[in-house]
């Protein structure tokens, strides 16, 4: 007569396997092709002010459009860990990198033309306006927010620091994107539905995160 421990062995041997899990497409072309896409926009911009098509304030123009989209793209990448959470799809994470890297490229194109086109470069007109004027002083201090984070985007960067100083440093991407609502809803002065939308979008997103925390604590917990 087989003992226990047998018995179970047989029933194992003769149950069928299990089904592999699915294995995770690595799409090595996402992240290529999201940078490639996020730098139309700019393409298209050139194009306008090459034929003289951003209006009778072709500087404003630019200047609008240029923060505009850096403010969208960082609030993209930002959304895609609560989208991965919520639907449970990866992909996002993974042109998370490329999203951040093209907010940092159009906060600096934003920041540089104020410098150099609107200011022609005057460090000390930059400084009053920086020192006067909130608006400003917010977007800059964003702009500063986000330079650790671009320089430490990388995976040696990532594993030089260790996964959770990394984590706790890029955190300030919704410190940094706070601001950047801020500034634009300093800036825009009368109608401010379009930067409200924006801080809405934010804050579902900061939602999302800390609900998720929450519960992971809560299972922790039992």
């Amino acid at each position: 007569m087989s003992s226990p421990v047998e018995a179970v062995r047989a029933v194992k041997a003769a149950s069928p396997p299990r089904a592999a899990a699915p294995p995770r497409r690595k799409l090595p072309w996402l992240p290529p092709a999201i940078v490639t896409g996020g730098l139309i926009p700019l393409a298209v911009l050139g194009l306008r002010a090459f034929t003289g098509a951003l209006g009778p304030n072709a500087v404003a123009e630019a200047l609008n459009q240029l923060g505009l989209l850096a403010l969208v793209l960082l609030i993209a990448s930002l959304a895609a860990t609560p989208l991965k959470l919520v639907s449970g799809w990866t992909f996002p994470l993974r042109i998370r990198r490329a999203l951040g890297l093209l907010a940092f490229f159009y906060a600096c194109a934003h920041f540089l033309t104020y410098a150099g086109v609107d200011q022609g470069l005057d460090v000390r007109a930059i400084v009053e306006d920086i020192t006067e004027r909130p608006f400003i002083l917010a977007g800059f201090v964003a702009l500063l927010l986000l330079v650790p984070l671009a320089a430490t985007s990388t995976a040696r960067m990532l594993k030089r620091l260790g996964a959770a100083r990394w984590k706790r440093l890029h955190r300030l991407a919704y410190v940094a994107a706070v601001l950047g609502v801020l500034h634009f809803f300093l800036r825009v002065k009368k109608d401010a539905t379009e930067p409200m939308i924006y801080a809405a979008l934010l804050a579902l997103l900061f939602a999302v995160r800390v609900a998720s925390a929450a519960l992971h604590r809560r299972a922790a917990r039992r």
